[in-house]
């Protein structure tokens, strides 16, 4: 039983990429006009929060119209959208959650594994009552994304996947130390609000000298310094031994990618990607015949945040320009018995 409560707290985009976004949204066509532009802008996202098998889940949601629903990556928030997020409610309802375990939502001591959080997924998409999606997924969120069209194609109109895990096995040797036995006790040295802080000071004093660091020193930063709090430490523990193990990730979604044959499929990555190779997107590309593929040349491990007006506009053509994916029990039952083609 879901249980929605009232409350709603103004969300403001960071004032960094909203300069950025009035600089270009006009160029790129995101907006019929200067002044619906302006409106839009200034239109803060609401978060709201709702009760789901008795944990509060807190999301941002925004714009009318058919259902995209956003979802971050480990130590991340719903607040890694919010500079995408007022440029897609212009088309679309977007919803982007903190799953649990994460930012304002619940941290319960439970499951944190993959097939949970698309279950998570899927429920929230029920309780406010949106049928089939669009499934955005960063880094985690892509596994979780994937993980979501496997388990809910029914429910799944399109997928798509940034700088996502989950399709092989490299990744940064931070996230494979902190699976290692003992981790739950270094944690709390390096994850306080001293770190957070030093993350951001790094970048603006980058910035002050004419070198730009980046969302991801940062965001990285930043992540780190939310485990301070014992409840999201492990949580974060949970689910990072749930994909990663020390030699590095150890949850693969290529051999089924398959499935997704007749799913419209988006793969975007940032060239610089330190966290997961860009690479990784080149496999994904081969296993989704028909997909497409977006590297951003001068973007991180967060694309969406290195330029997120480029991103809204490549996810929107997208959105506009394939038609939603539909399945059918005797399809996907022909499709699982086949198997996946040689």
């Amino acid at each position: 039983m879901a249980t929605l409560i009232p409350q709603r707290f103004p969300h403001t985009v960071k004032s960094g990429y909203v300069t950025a976004v009035e600089g270009s949204c006009k160029a790129m066509g995101c907006f019929r006009d200067t002044r619906s532009q302006e409106r839009r802008m200034h239109r803060p996202a609401e978060r709201e929060r709702v009760q789901i098998h008795g944990d509060r889940v807190s999301y941002l949601a925004a714009g009318e119209g058919s259902a995209v629903v956003l979802i971050h990556g480990i130590t991340g928030t719903c607040d890694l959208w919010a500079p995408t997020l007022p440029l897609l409610a212009e088309r679309f309802s977007v919803i982007a959650p903190d799953l649990l375990g994460h930012g304002q939502s619940a941290k319960p001591r439970g499951d944190y594994s993959l097939g949970a959080y698309a279950c998570g997924i899927r429920d929230l998409m029920v309780a406010l009552g949106h049928d089939r999606v669009t499934v955005v997924g960063h880094s985690l969120g892509g596994g979780i994304a994937m993980q979501f069209a496997y388990q809910f194609p029914e429910r799944c109109e399109r997928l798509v996947v940034v700088s996502s895990g989950g399709l092989g096995r490299e990744v940064h040797p931070v996230l494979r130390a902190a699976t290692l036995p003992g981790a739950e006790l270094v944690l709390p040295l390096i994850s306080n609000d001293h770190i957070r802080a030093a993350g951001g000071a790094i970048a603006g004093a980058l910035e002050r000298v004419g070198l730009r660091a980046g969302p991801d020193l940062a965001e990285v930063a930043r992540g780190y310094g939310s485990l301070a709090d014992g409840e999201a430490r492990r949580a974060f523990i949970h689910t990072l031994r749930s994909v990663i193990d020390p030699s590095g990730q150890r949850v693969n979604a290529c051999d089924r990618l398959y499935m997704a044959a007749d799913m419209p499929a988006l793969i975007v990555w940032g060239r610089g990607d330190r966290v997961i190779p860009v690479h990784h997107a080149e496999v994904a590309e081969r296993e989704m015949p028909g997909s497409r593929l977006e590297v951003f040349e001068h973007a991180g491990h967060f694309p969406q945040l290195d330029d997120p007006v480029r991103f809204a506009g490549v996810l929107t053509d997208f959105i506009d320009t394939t038609a939603p994916a539909l399945l059918d029990a005797d399809s996907l039952r022909q499709r699982v018995r086949a198997g996946a083609p040689r």
